[in-house]
């Protein structure tokens, strides 16, 4: 019985002073250098929005009868989980061309060559169909699809490249159409090729073979396959350099189209 107490001017003075020293008691806190416990979802972002207010219990009974509403899918994971895959860069691709490079120096071992492609894993197969029916269309837009865009971008060149991916390649082309490029993936993919690092996450069938079979190595019928796809005013030069430096086309595993490139 606070009136019997207090007059009314006292209990309102009361008030007012609980009041304010709530509102000092968490400035206060946090001035005095203790740490706030924050929550997990807090840690992984700075920002987060303002939770939405609770639904009242009425609200979230789901009426009977009713199919609850889907989740929200969340994007997938790249299919091919590497580390290395390059990254846009204001428009441009920066590749990491270690991978592309080839591996295949005088006196080193000869790689397993292989020509059956019923021994490639199920992706690598078909994306290897799917771009040779693409190549022998006559029309490089096929490729478009299979080339990609983003971090999962089929790497085109040992250097950044900048605007659309089969424009670059038409430029590399001795025809406007860029015909040429189509024919040599086509003589690339229709060679033997050959499948390295196995179990490792550098694992990769590339083609042609060439790539990682030294020059030195190569017996007569192997000559004429390279010559299928160089001069061999292009075979003297590469011997300068003691590997093959001309078109390569490497799959993953997975299936992904991870380079077509040339040079050294």
């Amino acid at each position: 019985m606070l009136e019997k107490h207090f007059s009314a001017p006292a209990i309102a003075r009361a008030i007012v002073i609980v009041a304010a020293s709530c509102a000092f008691s968490l400035p206060a806190a946090a001035a005095s250098g203790k740490p706030v416990q924050l929550a997990l979802s807090e840690l992984k972002k700075e920002e987060l929005p303002k939770p939405a207010e609770p639904a009242k219990p009425d609200a979230m009974q789901k009426p009977a009868g009713e199919t609850p509403p889907a989740a929200t899918e969340q994007p997938a994971a790249p299919s091919d989980g590497d580390a290395d895959t390059p990254a846009a860069n204001d428009g441009a691709v920066v590749p990491d061309s270690s991978i592309a490079m080839p591996n295949a120096k005088e006196g080193a071992a000869a790689a397993q060559v292989e020509y059956d492609l019923s021994k490639l894993p199920f992706p690598v197969r078909k994306m290897h169909e799917l771009i040779l029916t693409a190549a022998k269309s006559g029309n490089i837009e096929a490729l478009r699809p299979l080339i990609g865009s983003g971090d999962d971008v089929t790497m085109l060149s040992l250097t950044e490249i900048e605007g659309d991916p089969l424009a670059y390649l038409k430029s590399l082309a001795g025809d406007p159409e860029g015909m040429e490029i189509l024919a040599i993936l086509v003589d690339v993919l229709e060679s033997g090729y050959v499948h390295l690092d196995a179990g490792t996450p550098d694992e990769l069938y590339v083609w042609p073979y060439f790539f990682a079979y030294p020059l030195d190595k190569l017996d007569a019928k192997q000559k004429v396959e390279l010559f299928q796809i160089v001069t061999a005013g292009d075979y003297d030069e590469m011997k300068q350099f003691g590997t093959y430096v001309f078109y390569r086309l490497g799959i993953t595993p997975k299936g992904r189209w991870r380079f077509f490139v040339t040079g050294d």
